[in-house]
C-alpha cells in the first residue's frame, strides 16, 4: 500500500469526522447553546486527551513555557469553533462548509504578520481568486447582512489564526502539549461564558451520545489530516478534502430537506482553485531551494 492511497484513507476519516460533527452540532443546537456544546465538547476532550497521554506516557511533555501563545491560540479557536457551530443551525450546511474553505487564504494573507513570511505574488492571487469565490457562495444583499454567512465567513478567520498559532507552537511543542491546552483552556472558556448568565443547561440522556461525537469527531479529524499531510504532500490531500463540499451537500438535502446551489458549489470550486494554486507554487518553490 503506497503512501498516496494511505494518505487517501486518512482524509476519508477526517472527512466523515468533520461531517459527523455537523450532523451531531445540529442534533444538539437545539437543547444547548454553542457555548455551552464547547463547554461540553473540551471536557470530554480534556478526559480523551489526558487518557490517551497517558497510556501513551506523553504527559510530562506538557510544559508552560508558552502560555500566553496557547492562550491566544485557543481564543482564536473558540470564537471560530463557536461562530461555525452558530452558522451550521441557520445556513445550509454546503454553504458553511464552502465558507470554511477560505481559511488558507486568510493564513496566507495573515502569515506575514503572525510567522513573518513573506507574501508572494502568486499568494495575492490566490487570495483574489478565492474571494471572487466568496462572493458567489455568499450573494451578499447590502439592504440585509446574512448573519450565518457572516459567522462561517469569520469564523473561517479564526481557524485561519488558529493554524498559523498551531504552526508557530509546533516550533517548540508536541502534539500532546497542543492538544492538552486546547481542551483545557477550551474548557474554561466554555464554562466561563456559558455560565456568564448564570444558567448553565444540562444536556439530556439523548444529547450525551451527540456531544461525545463531537468530542470525538474534532479531535480524530485533526488527526487525520495531520496523518494525512505526513504521508503525501498538500497538492495530493487538499483535492481529497475538497470531497467534503458534495458529500454535506448530499447531507443537507438528505437530512435536512435542503436544496442544493449550484452557485454555492460554483464559489466553492473557485475557492478552492485560488487555495491550489498556491499549493503548486509553494511546491515549485520548495523543489527550487532544495
Amino acid at each position: 500500500m503506497n503512501d498516496t492511497f494511505k494518505a487517501a484513507l486518512w482524509m476519508s476519516g477526517a472527512i466523515v469526522s468533520f461531517t459527523s460533527m455537523a450532523i451531531a452540532g445540529r442534533a444538539v443546537s437545539f437543547e444547548l447553546d454553542t457555548f455551552e456544546i464547547m463547554m461540553y465538547r473540551s471536557l470530554i476532550g480534556v478526559v480523551l486527551v489526558c487518557g490517551v497521554a497517558g497510556m501513551a506516557g506523553t504527559l510530562s511533555q506538557v510544559t508552560r513555557r508558552n502560555l500566553g501563545l496557547h492562550f491566544v491560540r485557543n481564543i482564536c479557536h473558540f470564537a471560530g469553533q463557536n461562530l461555525w457551530f452558530y452558522a451550521i443551525t441557520v445556513i445550509p450546511l454546503a454553504q458553511v462548509f464552502a465558507l470554511e474553505f477560505t481559511s488558507p487564504i486568510w493564513a496566507i494573507l495573515l502569515s506575514p504578520l503572525i510567522l513573518k513570511e513573506r507574501l508572494r505574488p502568486i499568494g495575492l492571487i490566490a487570495a483574489l481568486i478565492g474571494f471572487i469565490g466568496i462572493l458567489i457562495v455568499a450573494r451578499p444583499n447590502p439592504q440585509a447582512l446574512d448573519m450565518g454567512q457572516a459567522a462561517a465567513a469569520t469564523a473561517a478567520i479564526g481557524f485561519a489564526l488558529t493554524a498559523l498559532f498551531t504552526r508557530k507552537l509546533t516550533r517548540s511543542e508536541s502534539i500532546t502539549c497542543i492538544l492538552f491546552y486546547l481542551t483545557v483552556l477550551q474548557a474554561a472558556f466554555g464554562v466561563l461564558f456559558a455560565g456568564f448568565d448564570g444558567d448553565i443547561a444540562w444536556p439530556s440522556i439523548a444529547s450525551l451520545p451527540w456531544l461525545l461525537l463531537i468530542a470525538c469527531a474534532g479531535l480524530i479529524a485533526h488527526f487525520c489530516l495531520t496523518t494525512a499531510l505526513r504521508l503525501a504532500p498538500a497538492s495530493v490531500v487538499m483535492p481529497i478534502d475538497f470531497v467534503r463540499l458534495p458529500l454535506i451537500a448530499v447531507v443537507g438535502m438528505t437530512l435536512y430537506g435542503e436544496s442544493i446551489d449550484i452557485w454555492v458549489l460554483i464559489g466553492a470550486t473557485i475557492i478552492f482553485t485560488g487555495n491550489y494554486i498556491n499549493i503548486l507554487a509553494q511546491l515549485r518553490l520548495a523543489r527550487r531551494q532544495h
